[in-house]
């Protein structure tokens, strides 16, 4: 599993010869209307031999930041240069992506329904397809997602706590902020663990949204990382890309009383514990409240709307004890990748929609 020889690939009944780049259309379900619906991917086949890799996007309808970089990827990456196969999957849940939804149309989240079943129920059938047409195929993925709604996440990868090598990929990847965090029930990234395939979370910008930061960091990092695995002939860029924070916990900071926030740090700012985050007034400006920093640390996600209920989550802050340092270059990658883990405990990660 997960290397690809210089003979053909086959995939979803279709044969796609080395050194050739095909779409390829994989039945997920047959709708109300009777008509199938369809996973679209894209294969390039090297014509050299290499490991087999996926990229994702959309595996939350809405969340389709991931949907930009493939694009680019796809017009950037040529098979005939290529060792190994990359898989191309630029909108893995098309039911919430037409319908500019998180959640298919029964309101399961697909990122809990795996591994899925060929009977079960819609998320189960889409789930059971995934894994079996991709990432069965595969050794290494990578899953693009973004914040909720009327929220902002700065580009950062998430990956499983204790494995080094996952560590080395994050750096090469070059995102600002590496979160390192236990596996959730159901999701990808966990069945993935469970089948021996690695597995990076690339989380960056909103939902319904593109902005340029987070697609260059996106294509970037994953054009980085294939020529890190020996993939694409070019510089993995490890001696440039400034060295990620790390960090395995982190803290959301939620506005005491409801009104208007007047932000005085947005995501990528680095803080400490103590300082002011933002403040909350009333309809007229009046009986104005400060938001605080309760940690040292970077903001990597805020809310993007200035009207907030009490108990609205304003803030997601990582934990790092140099906060200033973040994005500062080093004398060398290797010291990085083998620094002891960082303090405090691994935490799980919650879902936007599940803190708001």
């Amino acid at each position: 599993m997960g290397s690809s020889g210089v003979g053909a690939f086959e995939i979803g009944g279709e044969t796609i010869a080395p050194g050739t780049a095909q779409d390829v259309s994989i039945k997920l379900t047959t709708m109300a209307t009777g008509y199938d619906s369809h996973l679209a991917v894209k294969v390039l086949h090297g014509s050299k031999p290499g490991p087999t890799i996926f990229v994702s996007g959309a595996i939350h309808g809405d969340e389709i930041i991931g949907t930009a970089v493939i694009q680019r990827l796809a017009h950037e990456l040529d098979p005939a240069d290529l060792s190994g196969t990359v898989l191309l999957i630029p909108v893995t849940n098309i039911f919430g992506f037409v319908s500019h939804t998180r959640y298919l149309p029964d309101r399961r989240d697909l990122n809990r329904s795996f591994p899925g079943s060929a009977n079960g129920s819609l998320a189960g059938q889409l789930a059971h397809v995934f894994f079996t047409e991709i990432v069965s195929r595969a050794s290494l993925g990578i899953d693009i997602h973004t914040a909720a709604v009327h929220r902002y996440n700065l580009p950062q990868i998430r990956i499983a706590a204790g494995n080094k090598h996952l560590v080395e990929l994050a750096m090469a990847f070059g995102a600002p902020v590496i979160i390192e965090s236990p596996l959730r029930d159901g999701s990808l990234r966990a069945l993935a663990n469970e089948q021996g395939v690695e597995m990076l979370l690339f989380e960056a910008g909103e939902a319904l949204r593109f902005d340029d930061l987070s697609i260059e960091t996106g294509t970037a990092g994953v054009m980085r990382l294939l020529a890190h695995e020996g993939m694409i002939e070019a510089d993995d860029g490890l001696s440039d890309v400034g060295i990620p924070a790390r960090a395995n916990k982190t803290r959301w900071v939620r506005s005491a009383r409801g009104g208007v926030v007047h932000m005085a740090k947005t995501s990528g700012d680095p803080v400490r514990e103590g300082d002011l985050l933002a403040t909350v007034v009333g309809l007229f400006g009046e009986e104005p409240e400060g938001v605080f920093s309760p940690i040292d640390g970077i903001v990597i996600g805020h809310a993007t709307l200035p009207i907030v209920h009490q108990g609205d989550a304003l803030f997601h802050i990582a934990s790092v004890a140099n906060p200033e340092r973040v994005g500062a270059r080093i004398e060398g990658i290797t010291e990085a990748i083998l620094a002891s883990e960082p303090e405090g405990f691994a935490e799980a990660l919650l879902d936007e929609d599940e803190v708001i």
